[in-house]
């Protein structure tokens, strides 16, 4: 299965346009949608961005809330109302709306970083920050778990 994977800044033009990543875009066509579904991120100062893969996601997480729930009336506004869905031109740009421009803090550069089945798009200096805020917390992590303890036994012999 094809991921977004890695991590590419680029310039956005006067007129709101920008280059997508030719391995996203190639991407995107394997997942059989013409364009990008794209929305304000729920946790960051981003867009989430994807393909029918990504629209499937949605589906499912809202099927699993009650249809006439206030919930799923906000998480549907959310994640339907607040979408576009962006098309890509010939030269394999989009034009990114000012209203989504806005929400990311996006002005001259934009980074795109691929999620695995979904990407994000951000102002680059505020994707810098959060990247190392979250390296920060997976080192942690990794040492509240115990990472790079070995068992006994193995390839590389006994250990205590």
């Amino acid at each position: 299965m094809d991921q977004f994977v890695s991590t590419f800044t680029n310039k956005i033009d006067a007129k709101g346009r920008v280059s997508v990543p030719a391995s996203f875009r190639t991407v995107l066509a394997k997942d059989g949608f013409e364009g990008i579904y794209c929305y304000p991120s729920l946790d960051d100062e981003a867009l989430d961005a994807g393909g029918q893969r990504l629209v499937g996601q949605i589906g499912a997480l809202l099927e699993g809330v009650d249809p006439y729930s206030e919930e799923r009336d906000h998480l549907s506004m959310a994640l339907y109302g607040a979408s576009e869905i962006l098309s890509i031109d010939q030269d394999g740009r989009v034009i990114l709306p000012e209203r989504m421009r806005k929400h990311a803090g996006i002005t001259s550069h934009v980074t795109f970083v691929g999620l695995g089945e979904k990407f994000q798009i951000w102002e680059p200096d505020t994707f810098n920050a959060q990247f190392k805020e979250g390296r920060k917390k997976l080192s942690e992590l990794k040492k509240l778990l115990g990472a790079g303890r070995r068992k006994s036994g193995g390839i590389e012999g006994a250990r205590e």
